[in-house]
Protein backbone atom coordinates (compact mmCIF):
# COMPACT_ATOMS: atom_id res chain seq x y z
CA UNK A 1 0.00 0.00 0.00
CA UNK A 2 1.39 3.39 -1.01
CA UNK A 3 0.99 6.12 1.60
CA UNK A 4 0.58 9.63 0.28
CA UNK A 5 2.78 12.22 1.99
CA UNK A 6 1.33 15.62 2.92
CA UNK A 7 2.99 19.05 2.90
CA UNK A 8 1.21 21.52 5.20
CA UNK A 9 1.20 25.09 3.85
CA UNK A 10 -0.43 27.02 6.74
CA UNK A 11 2.75 28.91 7.65
CA UNK A 12 3.48 30.12 4.09
CA UNK A 13 1.28 29.69 1.04
CA UNK A 14 -2.06 29.41 2.86
CA UNK A 15 -1.76 32.75 4.66
CA UNK A 16 -0.01 34.31 1.66
CA UNK A 17 -3.02 33.35 -0.47
CA UNK A 18 -5.79 34.36 1.95
CA UNK A 19 -4.30 36.82 4.46
CA UNK A 20 -1.86 38.84 2.33
CA UNK A 21 1.05 37.00 4.06
CA UNK A 22 0.32 38.87 7.29
CA UNK A 23 0.45 36.05 9.86
CA UNK A 24 2.90 36.99 12.62
CA UNK A 25 5.55 34.61 13.96
CA UNK A 26 4.03 34.94 17.43
CA UNK A 27 0.85 33.33 16.03
CA UNK A 28 2.79 30.41 14.53
CA UNK A 29 4.94 29.35 17.46
CA UNK A 30 2.21 28.31 19.97
CA UNK A 31 0.89 25.59 17.62
CA UNK A 32 4.17 24.61 15.92
CA UNK A 33 5.07 21.79 18.34
CA UNK A 34 1.60 20.27 18.01
CA UNK A 35 1.94 20.37 14.21
CA UNK A 36 5.37 18.76 14.54
CA UNK A 37 3.66 15.61 15.90
CA UNK A 38 1.48 15.06 12.83
CA UNK A 39 4.03 13.46 10.53
CA UNK A 40 3.95 15.81 7.55
CA UNK A 41 6.49 15.29 4.77
CA UNK A 42 7.43 18.92 5.44
CA UNK A 43 5.91 22.22 6.51
CA UNK A 44 6.20 25.08 4.05
CA UNK A 45 7.04 27.98 6.34
CA UNK A 46 9.45 30.36 4.58
CA UNK A 47 10.22 31.99 1.25
CA UNK A 48 7.71 33.32 -1.25
CA UNK A 49 6.39 36.67 -0.05
CA UNK A 50 7.08 36.01 3.65
CA UNK A 51 10.52 37.64 3.56
CA UNK A 52 9.29 40.85 1.92
CA UNK A 53 6.21 41.14 4.16
CA UNK A 54 8.21 40.61 7.35
CA UNK A 55 10.48 43.61 6.77
CA UNK A 56 7.97 45.80 4.92
CA UNK A 57 4.87 45.45 7.10
CA UNK A 58 5.42 43.30 10.19
CA UNK A 59 8.69 44.72 11.56
CA UNK A 60 9.93 41.13 11.94
CA UNK A 61 13.29 39.70 10.98
CA UNK A 62 12.51 36.80 8.58
CA UNK A 63 15.76 35.09 9.59
CA UNK A 64 14.66 35.13 13.24
CA UNK A 65 11.31 33.61 12.21
CA UNK A 66 13.15 30.74 10.55
CA UNK A 67 15.41 30.17 13.56
CA UNK A 68 12.48 30.20 16.01
CA UNK A 69 10.40 27.82 13.90
CA UNK A 70 13.37 25.43 13.68
CA UNK A 71 13.55 25.39 17.49
CA UNK A 72 9.90 24.26 17.64
CA UNK A 73 9.86 21.85 14.69
CA UNK A 74 12.21 19.11 15.85
CA UNK A 75 10.96 16.31 13.56
CA UNK A 76 9.29 17.96 10.59
CA UNK A 77 11.48 19.40 7.83
CA UNK A 78 11.00 23.11 7.09
CA UNK A 79 10.40 23.87 3.43
CA UNK A 80 10.86 27.16 1.61
CA UNK A 81 9.75 28.47 -1.79
CA UNK A 82 12.72 29.90 -3.70
CA UNK A 83 12.23 31.78 -6.97
CA UNK A 84 15.39 30.46 -8.63
CA UNK A 85 17.75 33.32 -9.48
CA UNK A 86 15.15 35.73 -7.98
CA UNK A 87 15.45 34.09 -4.52
CA UNK A 88 12.70 35.85 -2.52
CA UNK A 89 12.75 39.03 -4.60
CA UNK A 90 11.37 40.04 -7.96
CA UNK A 91 14.49 40.32 -10.11
CA UNK A 92 17.61 38.26 -10.78
CA UNK A 93 20.44 38.49 -8.27
CA UNK A 94 24.11 37.71 -8.98
CA UNK A 95 25.46 34.25 -8.23
CA UNK A 96 27.40 35.41 -5.15
CA UNK A 97 24.12 36.60 -3.54
CA UNK A 98 22.34 33.37 -4.56
CA UNK A 99 25.08 31.21 -3.06
CA UNK A 100 25.22 33.03 0.27
CA UNK A 101 21.41 33.19 0.55
CA UNK A 102 20.97 29.45 0.00
CA UNK A 103 23.82 28.62 2.39
CA UNK A 104 22.42 30.88 5.12
CA UNK A 105 18.86 29.59 4.58
CA UNK A 106 20.06 26.02 5.13
CA UNK A 107 22.22 27.01 8.09
CA UNK A 108 19.27 28.74 9.78
CA UNK A 109 16.78 25.94 9.31
CA UNK A 110 15.58 25.25 5.73
CA UNK A 111 15.61 21.51 4.98
CA UNK A 112 13.65 21.41 1.71
CA UNK A 113 14.21 23.92 -1.11
CA UNK A 114 11.34 24.15 -3.58
CA UNK A 115 12.96 25.97 -6.51
CA UNK A 116 11.07 27.37 -9.49
CA UNK A 117 11.38 29.81 -12.35
CA UNK A 118 8.36 31.68 -13.66
CA UNK A 119 9.31 30.92 -17.29
CA UNK A 120 10.47 27.33 -16.65
CA UNK A 121 13.89 28.49 -17.90
CA UNK A 122 16.27 25.90 -16.45
CA UNK A 123 19.17 28.39 -16.68
CA UNK A 124 17.51 30.47 -13.96
CA UNK A 125 17.30 27.46 -11.60
CA UNK A 126 20.53 25.56 -12.09
CA UNK A 127 22.75 27.60 -9.77
CA UNK A 128 20.41 27.66 -6.78
CA UNK A 129 19.77 23.92 -7.28
CA UNK A 130 23.54 23.28 -7.36
CA UNK A 131 24.19 25.24 -4.15
CA UNK A 132 21.23 23.65 -2.33
CA UNK A 133 22.49 20.18 -3.31
CA UNK A 134 25.90 21.09 -1.87
CA UNK A 135 24.19 21.71 1.48
CA UNK A 136 22.79 18.16 1.39
CA UNK A 137 19.26 19.55 1.49
CA UNK A 138 16.24 17.98 -0.22
CA UNK A 139 15.93 19.84 -3.51
CA UNK A 140 12.59 19.95 -5.27
CA UNK A 141 12.60 21.26 -8.82
CA UNK A 142 9.37 22.84 -9.97
CA UNK A 143 7.30 22.81 -13.13
CA UNK A 144 5.35 26.09 -13.23
CA UNK A 145 2.08 24.79 -14.66
CA UNK A 146 -0.08 26.73 -17.07
CA UNK A 147 -2.31 26.10 -20.07
CA UNK A 148 -1.49 27.39 -23.56
CA UNK A 149 -0.95 26.06 -27.09
CA UNK A 150 2.77 25.84 -26.24
CA UNK A 151 2.50 24.02 -22.90
CA UNK A 152 2.15 20.29 -23.55
CA UNK A 153 2.69 17.11 -21.52
CA UNK A 154 5.71 16.33 -23.71
CA UNK A 155 7.34 19.69 -22.94
CA UNK A 156 6.66 19.36 -19.21
CA UNK A 157 8.21 15.87 -19.19
CA UNK A 158 11.22 17.16 -21.11
CA UNK A 159 11.65 19.90 -18.49
CA UNK A 160 11.33 17.36 -15.64
CA UNK A 161 14.14 15.34 -17.22
CA UNK A 162 16.34 18.44 -17.14
CA UNK A 163 15.55 18.83 -13.43
CA UNK A 164 16.39 15.17 -12.85
CA UNK A 165 19.71 15.67 -14.65
CA UNK A 166 20.50 18.41 -12.11
CA UNK A 167 20.00 15.75 -9.39
CA UNK A 168 16.76 17.15 -7.92
CA UNK A 169 15.26 14.79 -5.33
CA UNK A 170 11.66 15.42 -6.36
CA UNK A 171 9.61 17.47 -8.79
CA UNK A 172 6.58 19.60 -7.97
CA UNK A 173 3.81 20.51 -10.38
CA UNK A 174 3.05 24.06 -9.24
CA UNK A 175 -0.48 24.91 -10.38
CA UNK A 176 -0.85 28.43 -8.97
CA UNK A 177 -4.20 29.18 -10.62
CA UNK A 178 -5.89 25.81 -10.03
CA UNK A 179 -6.12 25.14 -13.78
CA UNK A 180 -5.14 21.48 -13.98
CA UNK A 181 -8.10 19.18 -14.70
CA UNK A 182 -8.40 15.65 -13.29
CA UNK A 183 -7.80 14.25 -16.80
CA UNK A 184 -4.69 16.35 -17.40
CA UNK A 185 -3.45 15.59 -13.89
CA UNK A 186 -3.62 11.85 -14.55
CA UNK A 187 -1.98 12.22 -17.96
CA UNK A 188 0.89 14.41 -16.76
CA UNK A 189 1.71 12.43 -13.61
CA UNK A 190 1.52 9.10 -15.45
CA UNK A 191 3.97 10.44 -18.05
CA UNK A 192 6.33 11.84 -15.37
CA UNK A 193 6.28 8.49 -13.55
CA UNK A 194 7.07 6.60 -16.75
CA UNK A 195 9.81 8.94 -17.95
CA UNK A 196 11.60 9.91 -14.68
CA UNK A 197 12.57 8.37 -11.35
CA UNK A 198 11.63 11.49 -9.39
CA UNK A 199 9.13 11.65 -6.56
CA UNK A 200 6.14 13.66 -7.78
CA UNK A 201 4.50 16.40 -5.70
CA UNK A 202 1.26 18.14 -6.78
CA UNK A 203 0.71 21.69 -5.50
CA UNK A 204 -2.60 23.28 -6.51
CA UNK A 205 -4.75 26.22 -5.45
CA UNK A 206 -8.53 25.79 -5.21
CA UNK A 207 -9.51 28.86 -7.25
CA UNK A 208 -11.33 26.91 -9.98
CA UNK A 209 -13.01 24.42 -7.63
CA UNK A 210 -11.54 21.37 -9.42
CA UNK A 211 -8.55 20.73 -7.18
CA UNK A 212 -9.85 17.98 -4.81
CA UNK A 213 -10.88 15.94 -7.88
CA UNK A 214 -7.50 16.54 -9.47
CA UNK A 215 -5.80 15.44 -6.23
CA UNK A 216 -7.63 12.11 -6.30
CA UNK A 217 -6.76 11.65 -9.98
CA UNK A 218 -3.14 12.36 -8.97
CA UNK A 219 -3.29 9.59 -6.36
CA UNK A 220 -4.58 7.14 -8.98
CA UNK A 221 -1.71 8.14 -11.30
CA UNK A 222 0.95 7.49 -8.64
CA UNK A 223 1.63 10.91 -7.06
CA UNK A 224 3.85 10.77 -3.97
CA UNK A 225 3.13 14.07 -2.19
CA UNK A 226 0.18 16.50 -2.00
CA UNK A 227 0.10 20.06 -0.65
CA UNK A 228 -2.78 20.93 1.70
CA UNK A 229 -3.70 23.62 4.23
CA UNK A 230 -5.35 23.19 7.62
CA UNK A 231 -9.06 23.82 6.98
CA UNK A 232 -9.54 27.35 8.43
CA UNK A 233 -6.86 28.54 5.98
CA UNK A 234 -7.93 26.42 3.00
CA UNK A 235 -10.12 26.67 -0.12
CA UNK A 236 -10.37 29.69 -2.39
CA UNK A 237 -6.93 30.70 -3.58
CA UNK A 238 -5.34 28.48 -0.94
CA UNK A 239 -4.91 24.67 -1.01
CA UNK A 240 -7.49 21.93 -0.27
CA UNK A 241 -8.13 21.28 3.45
CA UNK A 242 -5.67 18.92 5.13
CA UNK A 243 -8.30 17.14 7.25
CA UNK A 244 -10.63 16.60 4.26
CA UNK A 245 -7.88 15.05 2.13
CA UNK A 246 -6.73 12.84 5.01
CA UNK A 247 -10.32 11.66 5.60
CA UNK A 248 -10.99 11.15 1.87
CA UNK A 249 -7.94 8.91 1.48
CA UNK A 250 -8.54 6.83 4.63
CA UNK A 251 -9.15 3.17 3.83
CA UNK A 252 -7.89 3.54 0.25
CA UNK A 253 -4.53 2.41 -1.16
CA UNK A 254 -3.45 6.06 -0.76
CA UNK A 255 -4.14 6.42 2.99
CA UNK A 256 -1.91 9.15 4.48
CA UNK A 257 -1.81 7.49 7.92
CA UNK A 258 -2.21 10.91 9.60
CA UNK A 259 -4.26 11.28 12.80
CA UNK A 260 -7.52 13.11 12.13
CA UNK A 261 -8.07 13.82 15.85
CA UNK A 262 -4.69 15.54 16.15
CA UNK A 263 -5.46 17.59 13.05
CA UNK A 264 -8.82 18.59 14.54
CA UNK A 265 -7.09 20.05 17.61
CA UNK A 266 -4.79 22.03 15.33
CA UNK A 267 -7.81 23.18 13.34
CA UNK A 268 -9.37 24.69 16.47
CA UNK A 269 -6.28 26.83 17.02
CA UNK A 270 -6.38 28.11 13.45
CA UNK A 271 -10.08 28.90 13.73
CA UNK A 272 -9.10 31.54 16.30
CA UNK A 273 -6.25 32.74 14.05
CA UNK A 274 -8.71 33.16 11.19
CA UNK A 275 -10.96 35.27 13.41
CA UNK A 276 -8.01 37.39 14.51
CA UNK A 277 -7.04 38.13 10.89
CA UNK A 278 -10.56 38.30 9.45
CA UNK A 279 -10.21 42.08 8.95
CA UNK A 280 -7.78 41.41 6.09
CA UNK A 281 -9.37 38.24 4.76
CA UNK A 282 -10.08 39.05 1.12
CA UNK A 283 -13.59 37.94 0.05
CA UNK A 284 -12.34 37.48 -3.53
CA UNK A 285 -9.51 35.23 -2.39
CA UNK A 286 -11.63 32.90 -0.27
CA UNK A 287 -14.23 31.95 -2.86
CA UNK A 288 -14.26 29.70 -5.92
CA UNK A 289 -13.95 31.78 -9.08
CA UNK A 290 -14.52 29.77 -12.26
CA UNK A 291 -13.51 32.77 -14.39
CA UNK A 292 -9.94 31.63 -13.72
CA UNK A 293 -10.63 28.92 -16.32
CA UNK A 294 -11.13 31.66 -18.92
CA UNK A 295 -8.63 34.31 -17.82
CA UNK A 296 -6.13 32.00 -16.02
CA UNK A 297 -5.50 34.66 -13.39
CA UNK A 298 -4.32 33.42 -9.96
CA UNK A 299 -6.37 34.68 -7.01
CA UNK A 300 -3.60 36.87 -5.63
CA UNK A 301 -3.66 38.83 -8.88
CA UNK A 302 -7.42 39.33 -8.63
CA UNK A 303 -7.19 41.00 -5.23
CA UNK A 304 -4.27 43.12 -6.51
CA UNK A 305 -6.40 44.32 -9.43
CA UNK A 306 -9.23 45.29 -7.10
CA UNK A 307 -6.95 47.29 -4.76
CA UNK A 308 -5.11 48.99 -7.65
CA UNK A 309 -8.33 49.95 -9.44
CA UNK A 310 -9.96 51.15 -6.21
CA UNK A 311 -7.20 53.66 -5.42
CA UNK A 312 -7.42 54.93 -8.99
CA UNK A 313 -11.23 55.23 -8.83
CA UNK A 314 -11.48 52.83 -11.75
CA UNK A 315 -13.13 49.75 -10.27
CA UNK A 316 -15.66 49.89 -13.12
CA UNK A 317 -12.81 48.80 -15.46
CA UNK A 318 -12.26 45.50 -13.57
CA UNK A 319 -13.82 43.31 -16.30
CA UNK A 320 -11.83 45.16 -18.97
CA UNK A 321 -8.61 44.35 -17.11
CA UNK A 322 -9.57 40.66 -16.78
CA UNK A 323 -10.12 40.48 -20.52
CA UNK A 324 -6.85 42.30 -21.24
CA UNK A 325 -4.68 39.89 -19.22
CA UNK A 326 -4.87 36.93 -21.68
CA UNK A 327 -4.10 39.33 -24.54
CA UNK A 328 -0.98 40.66 -22.82
CA UNK A 329 0.04 37.13 -21.88
CA UNK A 330 -0.24 36.03 -25.52
CA UNK A 331 1.74 39.10 -26.65
CA UNK A 332 4.53 38.16 -24.23
CA UNK A 333 4.78 34.51 -25.29
CA UNK A 334 2.40 32.84 -22.80
CA UNK A 335 4.41 33.11 -19.55
CA UNK A 336 2.91 31.15 -16.62
CA UNK A 337 1.27 33.66 -14.27
CA UNK A 338 3.35 33.32 -11.12
CA UNK A 339 5.63 35.84 -9.37
CA UNK A 340 7.17 37.84 -10.97
CA UNK A 341 5.53 37.28 -14.40
CA UNK A 342 2.03 37.55 -12.91
CA UNK A 343 2.90 41.09 -11.79
CA UNK A 344 4.60 41.91 -15.11
CA UNK A 345 1.54 40.85 -17.11
CA UNK A 346 -1.00 42.11 -14.56
CA UNK A 347 0.19 45.66 -14.12
CA UNK A 348 0.73 46.05 -17.88
CA UNK A 349 -2.87 44.95 -18.43
CA UNK A 350 -4.02 47.61 -15.94
CA UNK A 351 -1.91 50.27 -17.68
CA UNK A 352 -3.19 49.23 -21.11
CA UNK A 353 -6.80 49.61 -19.97
CA UNK A 354 -6.43 52.81 -17.96
CA UNK A 355 -4.01 54.45 -20.45
CA UNK A 356 -6.55 54.37 -23.24
CA UNK A 357 -4.00 52.87 -25.64
CA UNK A 358 -2.30 49.49 -25.44
CA UNK A 359 1.40 49.77 -24.51
CA UNK A 360 1.30 53.58 -24.50
CA UNK A 361 3.01 53.33 -21.10
CA UNK A 362 5.21 50.34 -20.40
CA UNK A 363 6.83 49.21 -17.15
CA UNK A 364 10.59 48.75 -16.87
CA UNK A 365 9.92 45.07 -16.22
CA UNK A 366 8.08 44.56 -19.53
CA UNK A 367 11.01 46.17 -21.34
CA UNK A 368 13.47 43.93 -19.48
CA UNK A 369 11.29 40.88 -20.15
CA UNK A 370 11.30 41.57 -23.90
CA UNK A 371 15.07 42.09 -23.77
CA UNK A 372 15.37 38.54 -22.40
CA UNK A 373 16.56 39.68 -18.98
CA UNK A 374 14.04 37.43 -17.19
CA UNK A 375 14.84 34.44 -19.35
CA UNK A 376 13.47 32.88 -22.53
CA UNK A 377 9.69 33.23 -23.01
CA UNK A 378 7.91 29.86 -23.45
CA UNK A 379 6.61 30.89 -26.91
CA UNK A 380 7.52 33.55 -29.50
CA UNK A 381 6.50 37.07 -28.44
CA UNK A 382 4.49 39.39 -30.70
CA UNK A 383 7.12 40.97 -32.95
CA UNK A 384 5.16 44.21 -33.51
CA UNK A 385 4.71 44.73 -29.75
CA UNK A 386 8.38 43.91 -29.15
CA UNK A 387 9.50 46.45 -31.78
CA UNK A 388 7.19 49.12 -30.36
CA UNK A 389 8.67 48.65 -26.87
CA UNK A 390 12.39 47.92 -27.41
CA UNK A 391 12.89 49.03 -31.03
CA UNK A 392 15.64 47.21 -32.89
CA UNK A 393 17.39 46.01 -29.73
CA UNK A 394 18.08 42.28 -29.87
CA UNK A 395 17.10 40.15 -26.84
CA UNK A 396 20.01 38.52 -25.02
CA UNK A 397 20.69 34.82 -25.57
CA UNK A 398 22.93 34.15 -22.55
CA UNK A 399 21.80 33.16 -19.06
CA UNK A 400 20.52 36.49 -17.63
CA UNK A 401 22.57 36.17 -14.43
CA UNK A 402 25.78 35.94 -16.49
CA UNK A 403 25.40 39.68 -17.11
CA UNK A 404 25.30 40.52 -13.38
CA UNK A 405 28.43 41.52 -11.48
CA UNK A 406 29.10 40.20 -7.96
CA UNK A 407 27.26 42.37 -5.49
CA UNK A 408 27.66 40.98 -1.98
CA UNK A 409 30.89 42.77 -1.05
CA UNK A 410 29.53 46.14 -2.22
CA UNK A 411 26.34 45.58 -0.23
CA UNK A 412 28.41 44.76 2.83
CA UNK A 413 30.47 47.95 2.48
CA UNK A 414 27.41 50.13 1.84
CA UNK A 415 25.49 48.46 4.68
CA UNK A 416 28.33 49.03 7.13
CA UNK A 417 28.52 52.64 5.98
CA UNK A 418 24.78 53.01 6.74
CA UNK A 419 25.23 51.28 10.11
CA UNK A 420 22.66 48.57 9.37
CA UNK A 421 24.79 45.39 9.49
CA UNK A 422 24.75 43.48 12.78
CA UNK A 423 25.00 39.97 11.36
CA UNK A 424 25.82 38.30 8.04
CA UNK A 425 22.15 37.79 7.23
CA UNK A 426 21.60 41.57 7.32
CA UNK A 427 23.88 41.93 4.28
CA UNK A 428 21.57 39.57 2.38
CA UNK A 429 18.43 41.39 3.54
CA UNK A 430 19.94 44.65 2.26
CA UNK A 431 21.11 43.06 -1.01
CA UNK A 432 17.62 41.71 -1.70
CA UNK A 433 15.65 44.81 -0.70
CA UNK A 434 17.93 47.88 -0.85
CA UNK A 435 14.99 50.33 -0.78
CA UNK A 436 13.08 48.73 2.12
CA UNK A 437 15.78 47.08 4.24
CA UNK A 438 17.64 50.15 5.64
CA UNK A 439 14.58 51.50 7.45
CA UNK A 440 13.88 48.04 8.90
CA UNK A 441 17.48 47.29 9.88
CA UNK A 442 17.87 50.71 11.54
CA UNK A 443 14.87 49.89 13.73
CA UNK A 444 12.75 52.69 12.26
CA UNK A 445 9.89 50.44 11.13
CA UNK A 446 6.67 49.95 13.04
CA UNK A 447 4.48 46.89 12.82
CA UNK A 448 1.46 47.50 10.61
CA UNK A 449 -1.63 47.55 12.85
CA UNK A 450 -3.83 44.51 12.39
CA UNK A 451 -7.20 45.41 10.92
CA UNK A 452 -9.98 44.72 13.44
CA UNK A 453 -12.06 41.58 12.81
CA UNK A 454 -14.68 42.26 10.17
CA UNK A 455 -17.54 41.33 12.47
CA UNK A 456 -16.37 43.54 15.34
CA UNK A 457 -18.51 46.57 16.12
CA UNK A 458 -17.83 49.32 18.62
CA UNK A 459 -19.79 52.37 19.66
CA UNK A 460 -16.82 54.55 18.70
CA UNK A 461 -16.53 53.14 15.18
CA UNK A 462 -19.87 51.64 14.12
CA UNK A 463 -19.99 49.31 11.15
CA UNK A 464 -20.32 51.16 7.88
CA UNK A 465 -18.52 54.32 9.03
CA UNK A 466 -14.95 54.75 7.71
CA UNK A 467 -12.20 54.44 10.31
CA UNK A 468 -9.44 55.88 8.13
CA UNK A 469 -9.37 59.27 6.41
CA UNK A 470 -6.93 61.30 4.32
CA UNK A 471 -6.82 64.84 5.77
CA UNK A 472 -5.28 67.85 4.01
CA UNK A 473 -3.56 70.17 6.52
CA UNK A 474 -2.14 73.25 4.76
CA UNK A 475 -1.35 71.23 1.67
CA UNK A 476 0.20 68.27 3.51
CA UNK A 477 -1.58 64.93 3.55
CA UNK A 478 -2.00 63.01 6.81
CA UNK A 479 -3.55 59.62 7.44
CA UNK A 480 -6.07 59.85 10.28
CA UNK A 481 -7.18 56.60 11.89
CA UNK A 482 -10.07 56.44 14.34
CA UNK A 483 -9.00 54.02 17.04
CA UNK A 484 -11.66 51.78 18.63
CA UNK A 485 -10.52 52.87 22.12
CA UNK A 486 -12.13 56.25 21.60
CA UNK A 487 -9.44 58.67 20.42
CA UNK A 488 -8.00 59.87 17.15
CA UNK A 489 -4.39 59.49 16.14
CA UNK A 490 -2.83 61.52 13.34
CA UNK A 491 0.06 59.84 11.59
CA UNK A 492 2.14 61.54 8.92
CA UNK A 493 2.79 59.13 6.08
CA UNK A 494 5.83 60.65 4.37
CA UNK A 495 5.72 64.22 3.07
CA UNK A 496 3.56 63.98 0.00
CA UNK A 497 2.28 67.15 -1.58
CA UNK A 498 -1.37 67.94 -2.15
CA UNK A 499 -3.70 65.68 -4.08
CA UNK A 500 -5.44 67.01 -7.13
CA UNK A 501 -4.16 69.25 -9.93
CA UNK A 502 -1.23 71.56 -9.19
CA UNK A 503 0.35 73.76 -11.86
CA UNK A 504 3.52 72.02 -13.03
CA UNK A 505 2.78 69.15 -10.64
CA UNK A 506 3.88 65.57 -11.38
CA UNK A 507 1.32 63.22 -9.83
CA UNK A 508 1.42 59.53 -9.06
CA UNK A 509 -0.82 57.48 -11.34
CA UNK A 510 -1.12 54.65 -8.83
CA UNK A 511 -0.57 53.66 -5.23
CA UNK A 512 2.93 52.48 -4.42
CA UNK A 513 6.30 53.19 -2.83
CA UNK A 514 8.93 55.65 -4.09
CA UNK A 515 11.83 53.37 -4.92
CA UNK A 516 14.20 55.95 -6.42
CA UNK A 517 14.26 59.73 -6.70
CA UNK A 518 16.20 60.70 -9.81
CA UNK A 519 16.28 64.50 -9.41
CA UNK A 520 17.06 67.15 -6.79
CA UNK A 521 15.44 70.51 -6.21
CA UNK A 522 16.84 72.99 -8.74
CA UNK A 523 17.66 70.35 -11.38
CA UNK A 524 16.76 71.10 -14.99
CA UNK A 525 14.83 68.33 -16.74
CA UNK A 526 13.55 67.69 -20.25
CA UNK A 527 10.11 66.44 -21.15
CA UNK A 528 10.06 62.64 -20.85
CA UNK A 529 13.01 62.41 -18.41
CA UNK A 530 12.58 59.85 -15.63
CA UNK A 531 12.25 61.85 -12.39
CA UNK A 532 11.33 59.01 -10.00
CA UNK A 533 10.68 55.27 -9.89
CA UNK A 534 7.51 53.99 -8.23
CA UNK A 535 7.17 50.41 -7.00
CA UNK A 536 3.59 49.17 -7.36
CA UNK A 537 2.37 45.56 -7.37
CA UNK A 538 6.06 44.61 -6.86
CA UNK A 539 6.98 46.19 -10.22
CA UNK A 540 9.05 49.28 -10.99
CA UNK A 541 7.29 52.08 -12.89
CA UNK A 542 9.13 55.09 -14.26
CA UNK A 543 7.58 58.50 -13.58
CA UNK A 544 8.35 60.95 -16.40
CA UNK A 545 8.50 64.74 -16.54
CA UNK A 546 5.42 65.98 -18.41
CA UNK A 547 7.29 69.07 -19.64
CA UNK A 548 10.77 70.62 -19.63
CA UNK A 549 11.72 72.97 -16.82
CA UNK A 550 13.29 73.25 -13.37
CA UNK A 551 12.40 71.12 -10.36
CA UNK A 552 10.90 73.71 -7.98
CA UNK A 553 9.54 71.51 -5.18
CA UNK A 554 9.91 67.83 -4.18
CA UNK A 555 7.31 66.48 -1.78
CA UNK A 556 8.53 62.91 -1.49
CA UNK A 557 11.62 60.96 -0.48
CA UNK A 558 12.75 57.42 -1.22
CA UNK A 559 10.76 54.89 0.80
CA UNK A 560 7.60 57.03 1.00
CA UNK A 561 4.23 55.46 0.26
CA UNK A 562 2.06 57.50 -2.12
CA UNK A 563 -1.51 57.22 -3.35
CA UNK A 564 -2.94 57.76 -6.82
CA UNK A 565 -3.25 61.51 -7.43
CA UNK A 566 -0.61 62.58 -4.90
CA UNK A 567 1.62 65.39 -6.20
CA UNK A 568 5.21 64.17 -6.06
CA UNK A 569 7.03 67.27 -7.27
CA UNK A 570 6.55 70.54 -9.15
CA UNK A 571 8.41 71.36 -12.36
CA UNK A 572 8.17 74.98 -13.56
Amino acid sequence: MKKIKIIETAFRDAHQSLLATRMRTRDMLPIAEEMDKVGFFSMEAWGGATFDTCIRYLNEDPWERLIELKEHLKKTPIQMLLRGQNLVGYKHYPDDVVRKFVEKSYENGVDVFRIFDALNDIRNMEYSIKVAKEQDAHVQGVISYTVSPFHTVEKYVEFAKELEALECDSVAIKDMAGLITPHDTHELITALKEETNLKINLHCHCTSGMTPMSYYAACQAGVDILDTAISPLSWGTSQPPTESMVAALQGTPYDTGLDLKLLTNIKKYFEEIRKKYSGILDPIAEKVDTEVLIYQIPGGMLSNFVSQLKVQNALDRYEDVLEEVPRVRKDLGYPPLVTPTSQIVGIQAVMNVLGGERYKSVTKEVKDYLKGLYGKPPAPVDEDIQKKIIGDEKPITVRPADLLKPQLEKCKEKGEELGIIKKEEDILTYALYPAVAPKFLLGDCEEEPLAPPAEAETSEAPKGIPTEYAVDVDGEIFNVKVKPVGYMEIEAEGTQGPTGPVEGGITSTMQGMILKLKVDKGDKVNEGDVVAVLEAMKMENDIHAASSGTVEEIFIKEGDTVNAGDTLMVIK
